[in-house]
């Protein structure tokens, strides 16, 4: 593997902005939703197999969304050191995309928005500590694996997201790390069914992900970061978003065939939201003010999959 060497730091401007507005926008309700989604397949599937620990659940929601914030501020230096988010133009800009901006609109300075990343990691690798000795000593390793992929997104040598592996990171670390290590703190075990559950959502989430390159391509192409909508150019990967987008919600249409109960096909319920994404981004790939709008209805989508699929869990234990 190649050695992937971001350019030298841009001086970030002076801040003159809230650090808690900075702090707010790099926690981001929007991007948190990918673990709740998540979250809400493990904790159910859990609540399926036997009583939820709440304090526990508490535990965990505490350290996986301090992980997610602490992604974000890392997340936030080195994209600013690559350039990338500083080229992205006022007309590229949307709420989903473009990165949270919080250096290139001088929210915080460099060293505020490292601290900030510094202190989010130390609480989430607090609470999964915490859950190790007291809970589950195999949480660890999903820990670690979680922890690393969310520091290396974007932070070298890896640098996933700029070598093309950033949709398959998002997949996994949103799929299967997430839902089935909730489950592992409820259960001290764990069982196909989550694993299987957590699949299409991963893939799902990772669509959400994929839609959310198009109007920073030219940015990212500019700055080295080969996402796969750099690497196949727009239009081909308008095409791979739609076949991404059906083969999620179809792998939801064969969870009852792994031996989930069928309830669980209520995650086909963000399908309609899919379609009109794929569609639409069919039709503007390049217009990024007119994707916006397709990025809102996948985010949809995968939340509306993750209800759909853990009420099919609840109702599953109810009846």
């Amino acid at each position: 593997m190649t050695t992937t060497t971001l350019p030298a730091p841009l001086a970030a401007p002076a801040a003159h902005g809230s650090i808690a507005a900075g702090v707010w926008r790099v926690a981001d309700p929007k991007i948190t939703l990918a673990s709740v989604a998540s979250m809400i397949v493990g904790a159910t599937a859990a609540g399926h197999a036997g009583p939820i620990a709440w304090g526990w659940l508490a535990l965990t929601v505490l350290g996986i969304f301090a992980i997610e914030a602490a992604k974000n501020a890392s997340g936030e230096i080195f994209d600013w050191d690559s350039g990338t988010d500083a080229a992205v133009t006022d007309a590229e800009r949307s709420p989903f995309s473009g990165g949270k901006r919080v250096l290139v609109d001088g929210l915080m300075t460099r060293r505020q928005t490292a601290i900030m990343a510094a202190a989010f990691y130390a609480i989430g690798i607090a609470a999964g500590l915490a859950i190790v000795l007291g809970r589950e000593p195999r949480v660890l390793w999903l820990g670690m694996l979680g922890v690393g992929l969310a520091y290396f997104y974007h932070a070298p040598p890896l640098a996933l997201a700029y070598r093309g592996f950033g949709e398959l990171a998002v997949a996994l670390a949103y799929g299967p790390v997430i839902a089935v290590g909730t489950y592992l703190v409820q259960r001290q075990t764990v069982d196909a069914a989550v694993l299987w559950a957590s699949l299409p959502l991963g893939l799902a989430i990772a669509g959400f992900l994929w839609i959310n390159e198009f109007p920073d391509a030219r940015a990212d192409a500019a700055a080295g970061k080969r996402t796969l909508v750099v690497r196949l150019g727009r239009a081909r990967a308008a095409r791979g978003f739609a076949g991404l987008e059906a083969v999620a919600f179809a792998a939801v249409l064969l969870l009852p065939l792994a031996g989930l109960p069928w309830p669980v096909l209520g995650g086909v319920i963000g399908a309609p939201l899919a379609i009109r994404a794929a569609r639409r981004l069919a039709r503007f790939p390049e217009t990024p003010a007119e994707q916006i709008p397709a990025q809102a209805a996948t985010l949809g989508a995968f939340v509306l999959m993750a209800v759909g699929i853990g009420l099919g869990f609840v109702v599953a234990t109810i009846v």
